[in-house]
């Protein structure tokens, strides 16, 4: 975790980083309709055209859109091709659907700012149709299957059954140990299950597309993985104060991943990431939950931790985080190559913002989190039976 400083970022959000179908097919018409095959099921992205004719800027917006599907669909094709035929993959072989897929949706974005009654209707994947045409679900939906094969965990990585629950435990349990009360500590529990999300979808002990160095269930490097367990040591006597089950989970888990990479255990990747990054942040949740009572705002904030770490906690240190402003430019470059201000020339343009602005840009993060939250409500119901 840290600066996501490399141009790559975890899975998030279509990476949210977001999976199997025949090359895709691409026609024009004479009308710029684009005509796309994509797992057998064609589907057509009117070329927005627009009722009487187009200015040049619109119609170079048009044009530049159009260029931008086709080559998002030509990336898709390469990619799909060479794991089909079991061809090497490139170094970073998710980093060009990626990029494709961001040129697309900004390329969209630029499109509708100049030509409003191009937004279209709502997506499967809630990302707000100004910056998507719903009839391109199916390349964002083959996008998603392709970096799940990119992505698989290792062979050797060792899966929990409970690996939600164990989020949640773990984050519920070291919030404690930092002195939280049992209501505040269910508020990190949530608020880690959400980065899990953000992280992987949801996805345990996973490899990375976009990244030679953030791996596992919680996207971690080598060294904040291992901080995090010298941390985690220091602290492991005072939870089994109180939970003895954790603590018990906790040994059979170290020794079962034995010299394993502890990323790809689910448990010690989690644990050790908790640790490395947000265990210092939890006592602050009290003050955190009182400033943003939105979840999910919690949780893109904790997400922020793992994105540009010195700001946010420099936000959370003013006594006003949502009116914090952040102006440096190598900061928002971080911010774009996580998705935020990264689609569209106005929000390229931006050169600086607050974190209430940055937590509004967060909206591919918005599934990721809505189904934490989801997750959450089932295990604390169940724990309720």
């Amino acid at each position: 975790m840290g600066i996501r400083s490399h141009a790559a970022v975890p899975t998030a959000a279509l990476a949210l980083g977001l999976l199997f179908a025949p090359p895709v097919s691409i026609a024009i018409d004479a009308a710029n309709t684009v005509v796309s095959r994509i797992s057998g099921a064609i589907f057509m992205s009117p070329a927005m055209a627009q009722p009487g004719p187009l200015t040049k800027k619109q119609s170079d917006a048009l044009n530049t859109y159009n260029n931008a599907v086709r080559n998002f669909e030509l990336v898709l094709r390469q990619r799909r091709a060479q794991i089909d035929s079991k061809q090497p993959l490139p170094n970073l072989p998710g980093q060009a659907l990626y990029l494709a897929r961001n040129d697309m949706l900004s390329a969209c974005k630029d499109l509708t700012d100049m030509v409003p009654s191009k937004i279209g209707g709502p997506n499967k994947f809630k990302i707000p149709p100004a910056y998507f045409d719903v009839n391109n679900e199916p390349l964002l939906d083959e996008y998603v299957k392709l970096f799940a094969l990119m992505q698989a965990p290792p062979i050797d990585a060792q899966k929990s059954d409970t690996p939600f629950k164990d989020v949640v435990d773990l984050g519920t349990a070291i919030a404690r140990a930092k002195g939280l009360g049992a209501t505040d500590a269910d508020a990190a529990g949530r608020i880690s299950l959400g980065l899990f999300f953000a992280e992987t979808n949801g996805n345990q002990n996973i490899g990375n597309a976009r990244s030679n160095k953030y791996k596992g269930s919680f996207q971690t490097g080598t060294s904040e993985d291992q901080n995090g367990r010298r941390k985690w040591a220091a602290i492991k006597k005072s939870i089994a104060a109180f939970d003895a089950a954790l603590s018990l989970r906790d040994d059979k888990e170290e020794a079962r991943a034995g010299n394993l990479d502890h990323r790809y255990n689910h448990w010690t990747a989690v644990r050790d990431a908790l640790m490395n990054a947000h265990a210092e942040i939890f006592p602050q949740v009290p003050a955190i939950v009182k400033t943003l009572p939105d979840p999910i705002d919690q949780m893109k904030l904790f997400e922020l931790i793992q994105i540009i770490p010195a700001p946010t906690r420099s936000a959370l240190g003013s006594g006003n985080p949502v009116r914090f402003r952040v102006s440096d430019q190598t900061i928002m470059r971080y911010l774009r190559n996580n998705s935020i201000f990264a689609f569209g020339q106005a929000d390229r343009a931006r050169t600086s913002a607050t974190f209430r602005e940055i937590l509004d840009a967060m909206w591919l993060f918005n599934p990721k989190f809505e189904q934490a939250l989801a997750k959450f409500d089932e295990i604390k119901a169940r724990q309720k039976d």
